[in-house]
């Protein structure tokens, strides 16, 4: 297996990938907006819009090299219902659309305790859970003709192969539907009857089958190509660093961050605090905490953040420039308390603020759910050295820039078979040995601490 094509959906959108293996080169073959329709019961992506452009591009890949095989990584928090002849009995729901939280109060007294799932509860459709209760209950007569609940990888492998599985990384991603540590469906899946609903469990790396007939007619794919059952995409991220000597945190960064721990301490995690348990490609537990770090970021740092230099890193330091959690308090591991600056800066010392916190914010993550050894920092903030240097000094350990090519496209590539190849532009930072950058650490961590849950302690801080 050397030439690979990767099916990669994300919320906002869908991309099609050409991953060489042999020298980790990872290509854009076509992207498009994965849109959201206002029509029909409740918004819902468009799911014929996107299929239509899958099929474009693997005619387009086909026609440049070949394809040795396909894998598939999208976004969590979605699922097909598809009916008995192939077609979806309900629209694919956009998971921000509020229907779910109508029946909050009755989803309540039936979902599984955290405990059991590792999923906390969280707003909109974010539980899929959440959606599927909410849909069997407004629409009975269209979730009756259900005949499979697919997550989303394995319902793009579904259309492409015609064979229907389930897998773990998606059901265990903050659905209430799967009990990580057992390795098998929560009691929710049975307290609702919905059992014979989801097909059998395979791994992620299985091969399903072959491409379908009319599928080699439209895009010219050899009729022997494998298709795999796809991937989450923040475990498609961690793909490249499971199986490793010792322990290893993972953060794969983007709009959220989202902070994973390989073989740390065994710690308590606390769902108030955004932690939860993802579960890996090869079926296991994985601790992890979640922050609005790509968006804060961005509102924090503006619009084309100015470039920073040592000398604007200094006066960060020097001044105790600090950006104090959070623009979205209902995120991440400071629940309840409300963005301020302890001094509100200007130009590239905005940049550095802006970096330092989500390093900092990182690194409160990374506490909360027991990481140990190296830190591997994958996607945008790979790019930001600023953050980079924070962040070892924060936790007092190296951190690694995994670099161009590394992160979910190779990951979900690396599950049809493994590379020799480096990712180019990796680098590894070192704490800081400054005095004042432990001074600026420890400042940041009492602030937050002064602050309380709510934020509520009298600081001179300038909210905004």
């Amino acid at each position: 297996m050397r030439h690979i094509a990767v099916i990669d959906i994300g919320k906002t959108n869908a991309k099609l990938l050409s991953v060489d293996l042999a020298t980790g080169a990872e290509n854009i073959i076509a992207r498009a907006p994965n849109s959201v329709r206002d029509d029909g019961p409740y918004p819902h992506h468009d799911h014929l819009a996107l299929w239509q452009f899958l099929l474009a591009a693997l005619r387009d890949l086909a026609a440049r090299h070949r394809v040795d095989a396909i894998s598939i990584t999208t976004h969590g928090a979605s699922a097909a219902l598809v009916d008995a002849a192939g077609d979806l009995a309900l629209p694919i729901l956009d998971y921000e659309h509020d229907g779910p939280d109508r029946m909050a109060a009755a989803y309540e007294a039936v979902r599984p305790p955290f405990a059991e799932t590792g999923a906390p509860r969280l707003p909109v459709g974010l539980n899929l859970g959440a959606q599927l209760f909410w849909q069997a209950h407004a629409f009975p007569e269209a979730f009756a003709r259900t005949a499979h609940i697919l997550t989303l990888p394995q319902y793009w492998a579904f259309r492409l192969t015609g064979v229907a599985a389930s897998e773990a990384t998606s059901l265990g991603c903050h659905t209430d539907l799967w009990n990580p540590a057992a390795g098998r469906f929560s009691s929710l899946v049975g307290h609702m009857g919905w059992e014979g609903l989801f097909p059998p469990l395979r791994a992620a790396a299985d091969v399903l089958g072959p491409i379908l007939p009319a599928i080699v007619a439209e895009t010219g794919l050899p009729a022997d190509t494998p298709v795999l059952c796809g991937i989450h995409d923040s475990n498609a991220s961690l793909v490249p660093w499971l199986g490793g000597a010792g322990p290893r945190a993972v953060l794969s960064t983007g709009t959220w961050m989202i902070v994973m721990a390989l073989g740390g301490a065994t710690v308590t995690l606390d769902p108030a605090r955004d932690t939860l348990l993802n579960v890996n490609a090869l079926g296991q537990p994985v601790p992890t905490a979640r922050f609005m770090a790509g968006r804060e970021f961005e509102e924090i740092a503006g619009p084309g953040p100015a470039p920073a230099k040592a000398a604007d890193e200094a006066a960060v330091l020097a001044d105790r420039i600090m950006a104090l959690p959070s623009l979205h308090p209902g995120t991440g591991p400071f629940p309840g308390q409300h963005f301020a600056w302890s001094v509100e800066p200007q130009g590239p010392a905005r940049t550095v603020a802006a970096s330092f916190y989500v390093a900092l914010m990182g690194a409160a993550c990374l506490s909360l759910i027991g990481a140990q050894g190296e830190i591997v920092v994958e996607g945008p903030l790979a790019r930001n050295h600023s953050f980079a240097r924070m962040l070892a000094t924060a936790t007092g350990r190296s951190v690694l820039l995994a670099g161009d090519g590394a992160g979910t496209g190779l990951g979900a590539a690396l599950l049809a078979g493994t590379t020799n190849a480096t990712a180019k532009g990796r680098v590894t930072v070192e704490p800081q040995r400054g005095a004042d950058w432990q001074a600026y650490v420890q400042a940041w961590q009492a602030a937050v601490a002064a602050r309380g849950g709510d934020g509520a302690a009298e600081l001179a801080v300038q909210a905004i």
